[in-house]
């Protein structure tokens, strides 16, 4: 679509470093990681520990490739630091907090010095204005707001390009609309599935959103399809373009994709060094093959982290429309992939058949459950709006036709089940939840 913006006209907006040679970049990116090593090694006694129990020091990173020596760190080990254990600056420091929402645990804590705070505003505002966005434009923010980095993440970047901000958060969805159609914002920053909630209260109202203000759905904080990408375009009239990111690593804007390509995220390699790893063996991959992220940051003060496990599944792709390398779109988690009778199952492959579907709507759960000694699994999904009427033989076809494309692209037997318009429950803010795991905790 790229309505507002040519490929020239943005590469005349970018930073020197977007723009930079690779071997430029490297030499920054190999001047960072020494610092922000050794930055961790002297102030976070955990990485002091991790480091001295694998056997290497900061001193021993002379190349980009040395970083593979060094330990992992996941979750688990910021759980056992709660809260601020992983901290690398004194707390009076920290001028702000985030948290996860801990319903697996204790919540993990991150921390941002007011430098930090700069890093992430100047990141999501380059990945806003790779987005198309520029100085001026209205954008409505509804990702949620709080303890979640989605909605400040956002927001700062945003004010940092220069935007008009509406400061929406989550829920509220016919305020959503109405202020959309009072405000006429030209940019909209949700998550996919919320976006597609906004949409269905366009239509409850007897409105096309497709004809609203919006230009631009800058999402991110779940895994979305190009499928799901599709889908959004054509029922709101918009240009659908990613953003990621994660609260461990920094929050929104550790990547964003260019309108202009529209061809995976951009990581921001000046400030987050990329490595893609075998999530069995930890082994580092070549580019180009399908593994789980791992990042290291190499500028946060308040808390740095040292080859991060992301546990999103992905590879690294080589640059385009900016100088450094991209990430395909997210297929699913290493921690989430459900594994049914011997076969891996991402909610992903589920959701790309479902949208080849005209007659249901992008929306669907899965629910596991357990049929003697083995596990089962339904495939919740619902009729569109204007398929409702589909009579009881018609909707019973369209279930047989689902379970076949599952069980031909996907290799696992299902039952799908096929409800009512708007019969699934929607998610208000943040991400859906795809998944429930009704099977026997004992």
């Amino acid at each position: 679509m790229v309505p507002r913006s040519s490929a020239a006209a943005a590469a005349a907006d970018l930073e020197p470093i977007e723009r930079a040679s690779r071997d430029e970049l490297q030499a920054l990116q190999l001047r960072r990681m020494q610092w922000s090593l050794k930055h961790a090694y002297d102030h976070v006694p955990h990485y002091r520990a991790a480091f001295d129990a694998a056997g290497v020091h900061p001193g021993d990173l002379k190349s980009l490739a040395d970083l593979s020596r060094f330990p992992f760190t996941g979750k688990q080990e910021l759980r056992e630091n709660y809260p601020f254990g992983m901290f690398a600056v004194p707390r009076e420091q920290v001028v702000r907090v985030h948290a996860s929402s801990g319903t697996t645990g204790k919540p993990t804590v991150v921390g941002y010095t007011q430098n930090d705070i700069d890093t992430w505003a100047n990141v999501v505002a380059r990945s806003i204005r790779a987005a198309g966005g520029r100085r001026g434009d209205m954008v409505h923010i509804a990702y949620g707001y709080g303890l979640f980095t989605g909605g400040l993440g956002a927001h700062y970047g945003a004010e940092r390009l220069g935007c008009t901000v509406i400061p929406m958060s989550g829920g509220q969805t016919e305020k959503q609309v109405q202020l959309i159609q009072d405000f006429k914002p030209t940019i909209i920053m949700v998550t996919p599935s919320y976006m597609l909630n906004i949409v269905e209260e366009f239509q409850r109202q007897g409105l096309d959103a497709a004809a609203s203000s919006l230009k631009i759905g800058i999402f991110g904080a779940e895994p979305w399809t190009d499928a799901m990408r599709a889908a959004i375009e054509q029922r709101a009239g918009i240009d659908a373009v990613d953003i990621y990111g994660l609260s461990e690593v920094m929050g929104p804007g550790v990547a964003g994709e260019c309108i202009e390509s529209k061809d995976g995220p951009v990581i921001w390699e000046d400030h987050f060094y990329p490595e893609i790893i075998d999530p069995d063996t930890g082994a580092v991959l070549p580019d180009g093959e399908q593994g789980e992220l791992v990042l290291t940051s190499l500028t946060k003060e308040a808390l740095p982290v040292v080859r991060y496990r992301t546990r999103d599944l992905t590879r690294l792709l080589p640059p385009t429309s900016r100088s450094m390398r991209r990430i395909g779109k997210i297929t699913g988690r290493s921690d989430d992939m459900l594994i049914i009778r011997g076969v891996n199952v991402f909610p992903s492959q589920i959701e790309e058949l479902v949208l080849t579907m005209p007659q249901l709507a992008p929306q669907y759960q899965l629910l596991l459950s357990r049929d003697g000694h083995l596990d089962a699994l339904a495939v919740v999904v619902e009729a569109r709006a204007d398929a409702a009427a589909m009579s009881a033989a018609d909707g019973a076809a369209l279930a047989r036709e689902l379970e076949h494309r599952i069980k031909t692209h996907v290799g696992v037997s299902t039952t799908v089940l096929l409800q009512a318009p708007n019969s699934i429950e929607r998610t208000l803010t943040g991400k859906a939840r795809r998944v429930l795991d009704q099977r026997p905790k004992h």
